[in-house]
């Protein structure tokens, strides 16, 4: 497998029981490039982003990440996964949740890391805040906070701005891009049609398969369709 892509997939299969979440996935996503996979709930993405994250293991095919198997990637400090859900201490403050995640991936200057991830999350004011007190935007904000302290070279995004206003939200994409043009690669999943137009590239997935990819420009001009969400039902109904 080419060890130049950020991520590359081929022909991954992964099922639990009687379901298949990744039907012959294949994906490749270059350095530096916001890639978005775009789909509804129980299309594959969280289960893609897992498997790429090393929780877990493909029934078949083959996967990479920085040109390693997706644990040691995980494993050397190089990605930043958030999930879907965020997964904090709940008895512990916001900056207490930070300090501790930025111990667990062996950050030496913490007080400047979590300092400047409190601020990219607008949450200075509530850093003594306890996480369980926390509406679930700003549950979100503190994840994606934690996810960014050890500069990660891939972030592994899993529906990052469900909850967030849309004024922190275009702040954040702000942020993917600016973090975009030093080299950092962006794989971020998502249901909502305005964002994924951010993205570089898009994927379409259905059934644990890719319909098609392309810049959301392009994918509409295939489908010649009057918008993303139009493009999206046409192409799915062109591989049905």
């Amino acid at each position: 497998m080419d060890a130049v892509l950020a991520v590359e997939a081929r022909d991954v299969r992964k099922g639990f029981g009687p379901v298949t979440a990744l039907d012959g996935m294949s994906l490749a996503v270059k350095p530096g490039e916001i890639y978005g996979l775009l789909g509804p709930n129980g299309s594959g993405k969280t289960t893609l982003i897992r498997t790429l994250a090393g929780l877990l293991r493909p029934d078949a095919g083959e996967v990479r990440v920085l040109g390693l198997a997706p644990r040691a990637a995980v494993s050397s400090g190089a990605v930043g996964y958030m999930t879907q859900s965020p997964a904090l201490y709940a008895e512990l403050s916001v900056d207490e949740n930070l300090r501790f995640f930025a111990a667990l991936e062996g950050v030496t200057d913490a007080d400047a890391r979590v300092e400047e991830a409190l601020r990219r999350v607008d949450l200075l004011d509530r850093r003594r805040a306890t996480a369980g007190t926390l509406s679930s935007g700003m549950r979100t904000r503190v994840s994606l906070a934690a996810t960014l302290l050890h500069q990660p070279r891939l972030l592994l995004l899993d529906e990052p701005t469900v909850g967030v206003d849309p004024a922190l939200r275009r702040d954040f994409w702000q942020h993917f891009r600016s973090l975009a043009a030093t080299g950092v690669t962006i794989l971020v999943s998502s249901h909502v049609m305005d964002e994924a137009s951010r993205c570089d590239r898009l994927g379409l997935i259905r059934s644990g398969r890719l319909l098609a990819e392309g810049s959301a420009g392009e994918l509409v001009a295939r489908a010649d369709a009057a918008d993303l969400e139009g493009a999206f039902l046409a192409l799915a109904a062109a591989t049905a």
